[in-house]
């Protein structure tokens, strides 16, 4: 048993039960924590969360609980909770964690109301709490079924991010640390939104040349904002954020990009918004702030928030000046 079991994860949904599974399986004690009661029951009696992991079953290191109190225990804890509920999953453990116990956050996005990011908001409610971050090209279920793996972690204390990804490293899930916080966070939030962007361009079947322009043109603009916000180009370069930008970026199994290909074929908004579409103004006003131009993320926005057509947004990107690249 390490320094940090048993550890606990707050959200059972299918990326906090996946890392509950990978977790365990690189030999700890999880606490796996879901807010619906009747869930939490039929996870605990069948080993399986059948609503997002039917083919897994749970490791019996794995205790499934709807009691948040049980987190007293926990040496580490994973919040594997939205970019949008963020705030209110923090509030909850606000009287419930110690003050030593690291947090890490695998939320990639930033709040449409504020314009913080998850480690802000978390520095707000717990600012004596050590912060760190978990992100990369990681599919819920490759996780939870063993598939090769990798990520990025990173936290200001470098010696702690070190030591957070020793822990929960497998032969299956490998961690690269990092203290570039701002860089891998910047990297989850922004692929999101190009994700869709790159999803609209399938949807509207304009082909595949036109998708990886886009990424390419896109991958610029997250460097751009990146580095104006004091991030490094190494870490937009590495997991967190040209890795997980590739696998959103092609898959239907990333619901951002599903998203944005049911926008591209019907060219009407899907009825629940993804990630991406939380984040997208918001990213689009921070830009405009630093003076940093993001007109994919910025068509993707007007095209959320109704404003163009889809067809629109192609004439406008496609009638920019050129120059040089």
């Amino acid at each position: 048993m390490s320094l940090f079991d048993p550890i606990g994860i707050m959200g059972a949904g299918a990326f906090g039960t996946a890392l509950a599974v990978s977790v365990s399986r690189a030999g700890h004690k999880v606490l796996l924590y879901g807010r619906d009661a009747s869930q939490i029951t039929t996870i605990t009696a069948t080993r399986i969360n059948s609503a997002y992991l039917p083919d897994i079953e749970l490791p019996s290191s794995i205790t499934p609980t709807n009691d948040l109190n049980s987190f007293h225990a926990a040496r580490l804890i994973i919040l594997a909770t939205p970019a949008q509920t963020t705030r209110v999953a923090v509030e909850a453990l606000a009287t419930i964690i110690e003050s030593d116990v690291p947090l890490i956050i695998t939320a990639k996005g930033i709040e449409r109301e504020t314009g913080l990011y998850p480690s802000k908001i978390v520095a707000q409610i717990l600012p004596h709490q050590p912060i760190a971050l978990l992100s990369g090209p990681s599919f819920a279920a490759d996780v939870a079924r063993g598939l090769p793996t990798a990520v990025a972690l990173a936290c200001t204390d470098i010696k702690l991010a070190e030591s957070l990804a020793k822990t929960l490293n497998s032969n299956t899930f490998r961690i690269y640390h990092t203290s570039d916080r701002r860089g891998v966070e910047i990297g989850g939030a922004a692929k999101n939104v190009l994700a869709i962007a790159a999803g609209i361009v399938e949807g509207h079947g304009l082909g595949e040349s036109a998708k990886a322009t886009l990424i390419a043109r896109g991958f610029a603009e997250m460097g751009r904002f990146a580095q104006s916000s004091g991030a490094k180009m190494e870490t937009l370069m590495g997991l967190s954020g040209l890795g997980d930008l590739v696998l959103t970026c092609g898959s239907d199994r990333s619901r951002n990009f599903s998203f944005g290909k049911a926008v591209g074929s019907c060219n009407a908004l899907p009825t629940s918004l993804v990630e991406g579409a939380y984040t997208a103004q918001i990213l689009i006003e921070l830009a405009h702030k630093r003076g940093v131009e993001m007109p994919i993320c910025a068509a993707v926005a007007a095209i959320v928030a109704g404003k163009i057509t889809v067809q629109q947004a192609i004439l406008q990107l496609t009638a920019r000046p050129q120059k040089q690249e």
